[in-house]
């Protein structure tokens, strides 16, 4: 039995370097086909654009680089303003979402008119198109007149974007908090917790991180409706800034060099959300494996 047993270690050796030969082969014959399938899609798809009758007047009026750097002053300062909307915008979602979300999963009878407002607000605010919001607030606000209340456009359609997010936002936070285990609260409460330490330091903590990508995707979408204060003529943030020079100079090189900023805003938060996916559905894999 043990000269066998050697034997069989003996084969298991030999042919485990064949079969990662074997791997390694396969890998770099499906690179080698995803390259050159990609590359002849793509040089497809260039050959028939420009070689189409209409590319001459399409390349003049959307790709002008003497236009493309006329405005490009302008889309920078406007991109300045997009990012300082949605950064300061994103935390105060974030906190409120989180006291909305809290406040649904109260079951004490005497704390139900928090949850009833809580619900409440989330379905009307979902139920409202965001740019009929900013409408509202930023013509409706300051038109009443209120002594002490800001009369400025942007501030009121930034609160119509965090009005409206947060109640997108307090759902995503929802389904994360009721995916907690119950026996994490109590588990807490047995260390000495109260109810709101433990949901503080033990259940919004694991909530939050099963709602990551979600969480980015909502924010993501946030980067791109601050475009939604141009209706209102609020402040001359990135799209503003792309629109009045198309308007002047009837030339839409500016939306498309305004796409790629917020390309260039959206596409990496995009790869970091797909990053921390796979991270996640790793460490669940390997916690069943574990099982």
């Amino acid at each position: 039995m043990g000269a066998a047993a050697r034997v069989s270690r003996t084969d298991a050796a030999a042919v485990d370097p064949l079969r990662r030969a074997t791997i390694a082969r396969k890998r770099r014959r499906d690179l080698t086909i995803s390259t050159i399938s990609t590359v002849v899609f793509f040089v497809v798809v260039i050959t028939v654009v420009v070689t189409s009758p209409g590319w001459p007047a399409v390349r003049q009026s959307f790709l002008s680089w003497p236009d493309a750097k006329a405005v490009w002053p302008d889309l920078v300062e406007g991109f300045k303003l997009t990012v300082f909307l949605f950064l300061t915008a994103e935390p105060v979602i974030l906190l409120l979402a989180i006291v909305l979300a809290v406040l649904r999963g109260l079951t004490a009878p005497i704390l139900a008119p928090l949850r009833i407002v809580a619900t409440m607000y989330v379905d009307l605010l979902r139920g409202i198109p965001t740019i009929l919001l900013v409408y509202v607030l930023a013509f409706g606000v300051p038109a009443l007149d209120l002594s002490g209340v800001p009369t400025s456009a942007m501030f009121w359609g930034w609160v119509a974007l965090v009005l409206s997010y947060s109640a997108y936002v307090a759902e995503v936070l929802r389904a994360g908090l009721e995916s907690v285990h119950p026996s994490q609260g109590a588990a807490a409460r047995a260390l000495g917790l109260s109810r709101w330490q433990g949901l503080r330091h033990v259940v919004i903590p694991q909530a939050v991180r099963r709602v990551v990508p979600p969480l980015l995707n909502d924010f993501v979408a946030l980067q791109k409706d601050t475009a939604l204060l141009f209706v209102v003529g609020a402040a001359v943030e990135l799209f503003t800034a792309g629109a009045i020079y198309a308007n002047l100079n009837f030339n839409f090189t500016p939306y498309v060099v305004a796409a790629l900023f917020y390309i260039a805003l959206t596409v990496p938060l995009a790869r970091y959300t797909d990053r921390i996916s796979a991270r996640q559905r790793a460490r669940q894999q390997g916690a069943g494996a574990g099982l």
